[in-house]
This record gives C-alpha cells, structure tokens and sequence, in this order.
C-alpha cells in the first residue's frame, strides 16, 4: 500500500507540473495582438504607431522564454520604477490581469518594488491597480481569485457535509475511476469536525495541498502546516481534523485508499479556541 501510495504521489505531482506547464506554454503561444499605436497615433505618428504595434507587441512580447503573465509583471514594476502611474499603467494593470497576474501577484509586486522605487510610486500604483482588480475584491471573499491561481477547479458548495464544517467548503470530483479523488476548497477559517477514516484492513485518506495554506492535525500532536505540493498520508483509524489557515483560501486533494469495512465516523467540531492558537 506504501508503494501505491508514493507512486500515486509522483503520478499527481507530475500531473501537477505538465498541467502547468502546458498552460504556461498555452499563454506563451498565444499571439498578442496590439492596435492602440494605430487608434491614437496612426494618422499623426504612423512610423511610431507601426512600432509600437507591430514590433514592441508583435515581436517582443511574442517572443519565446517569458510568459505573457511575466512579461507583465517586469513590465509594471519597470514603469513603477521610473515613476510613470498614469494612464499607461493603468493600461499595463489591465492587460496584466488578462495575462493571468492576480490580486494577490501584484499587491506583492508593489509593496517589493515600493522599497527599490519609491513609497510615493508604490502608493500611485496601488490606486490604479485597487481599481483594476475591484471586482476581486467584492467577489466572494476573494473566491474568483483563488480559482484563478489553481488547475483543479473549486467545485460546488459542500453541501451534503456542510453539517460536518465550520465556515464554508466547495467539492470537485476529479476521478471515480481506478483511484477515486476529489479536490475539496476551504474559504479562510473553514475547517471540517474532527473525524475518522475506519477501515479493518488498509483504507485512510492521502491529502495533497494544491494551493493556498491549511493545516492537518491528528489527535494528541502538533497541528502540521499544508502548503502546495505537501502531502499528508492519514492512517485508517486516526482521529484528525484539516482546513484551512485564518488568512487564505485552501485546497486540496484528498485520495479515498480502498480497505475492508470502511467507513467514517464524524465526531466534535474543532472550537475556535484550539483552532486560533495555530499560528
């Protein structure tokens, strides 16, 4: 079961890396197209619009070794760098978020460049960008823009275990076949009752983080932080918990490992008092 298990865990870790790379190189093969030199300048400066369009956005930008998304992220921290944060960035901001750049990429972006560009220049572009990415920020507690940072989608609401959580979940069947998973999605603070997986031979549960920060703990020890790409294997009969931090939306994959006599048992909430002593 052991060998199962690690070879399962190379299988979906692999998947992990070829499903981002493949999206990574959807990005990159994407052609970028750009008319705005034409649509402001054409008739006034048409040598200067035939470069902007077709040779800084036709070449540079479709030229291969960066992503799209990347290319974005240098460029706004370059024009933040120089003091520019005016409608050029606002324009930049935008097609970063069409190239895939988040809430959360850029709020780190500016705060980093801030220290290198200037705190007036990081508090301008933090306006623009505010305006840019306001949708985010009123959509479901962020919930748009995690789905955006993970390959796996969010599902539905959990509702036939809702009774079972504290806080809000979402459920996606992944796979019935051969090894059944799901990839099951915690807003911040949500967490599920602590419980069982109870098997006479073999069963448990394995855990694979996919995005944002959780945490897993199983009775009598220390809670175990969870971050993409960890994975947790839960001997049958354990009592334990898993959720998310107080900070961050979380996912996860969680393997259903075939036993005799299985079954789970769902026990007492984890109260608000142990979960908030988790740091």
């Amino acid at each position: 079961m052991k060998s199962i298990q690690l070879n399962i865990r190379k299988f979906i870790l692999l998947g992990m890396l070829v499903s981002t790379t493949n999206i990574q190189m959807t990005m990159a093969q994407e052609k970028i197209t750009q008319t705005a030199g034409r649509v402001q300048l054409g008739e006034f400066a048409p040598e200067f619009a035939k470069v902007n369009d077709d040779v800084l956005f036709g070449e540079v930008w479709n030229r291969p070794g960066l992503s799209p998304h990347d290319r974005s992220m240098i460029t706004i921290a370059t024009l933040v760098g120089k003091g520019i944060i005016d409608s050029s960035l606002t324009h930049h901001l935008q097609f970063a978020k069409s190239n895939g750049v988040t809430r959360t990429e850029i709020s780190e972006l500016l705060t980093h460049v801030a220290f290198y560009a200037g705190w007036p220049n990081a508090w301008g572009a933090f306006r623009l960008a505010k305006d840019v990415w306001a949708e985010d920020v009123a959509d479901d507690n962020g919930k748009a823009a995690f789905q955006r940072e993970m390959i796996f989608p969010i599902g539905e609401p959990n509702t036939a275990y809702a009774q079972y959580f504290i806080g809000n979940s979402y459920l996606a069947r992944v796979s019935g076949e051969q090894v059944p998973f799901s990839n099951v999605t915690f807003e911040p603070r949500c967490r599920n009752n602590w419980h069982i997986h109870h098997a006479t031979k073999g069963g448990g549960q394995m855990l694979v983080c996919v995005a944002g920060r959780g945490w897993y703990q199983e009775e009598g020890k220390p809670a175990v932080q969870m971050l993409p790409g960890d994975v947790i294997h839960i001997p049958a009969n354990v009592k334990h918990w898993h959720g998310a931090a107080a900070d961050s939306w979380f996912a996860h994959l969680a393997f259903e490992v075939s036993g005799e006599n299985t079954s789970n048992e769902w026990l007492e909430p984890v109260t608000d008092e142990e979960y908030d002593k988790l740091k």
